[in-house]
């Protein structure tokens, strides 16, 4: 019963987390006139800028991917890459970040090239 109870644990902790980013990103979008592109960059440079000051990693060991899987950590994915990649030298701060995220991209990539093939798209006025 005790492993039962750490894994729904775990679920409210990532669903309260992730939650949590999903309301400040729609504050954001109630109370500004930004556009849903400049949210998006805004919200992953904050998650690059909390990862650069070492606050955003203890968030993602307590919500896991309640932290990971919104954008900002896509931020925190690319900075966390590009610095370990400096540990090993220049070139690998350079390109750090695009290896950490590689799969991630890849795998959007793939999926919606497959999902194009099985359903016909149509503009948002048909």
């Amino acid at each position: 019963m005790s492993e039962a109870f750490e894994i729904l644990f775990m679920f409210i902790k990532a669903f309260a987390i992730g939650g949590l980013i999903c309301t400040l990103a729609q504050l954001v979008i109630n109370f500004t006139d930004l556009t849903a592109g400049k949210i998006l960059v805004l919200f992953m440079l904050l998650g690059i800028g909390l990862t650069a000051l070492g606050l955003y990693q203890p968030l993602v060991e307590f919500a896991g991917a309640g932290a990971t899987v919104p954008i900002s950590g896509f931020g925190y994915l690319l900075a966390n890459g590009a610095m370990r990649g400096a540990q090993e030298g220049l070139f690998r701060a350079l390109t750090g970040s695009l290896a950490a995220a590689s799969a991630g991209v890849s795998a959007a990539v793939i999926f919606s090239f497959i999902m194009a093939l099985i359903f016909k798209s149509k503009t948002k006025y048909n």
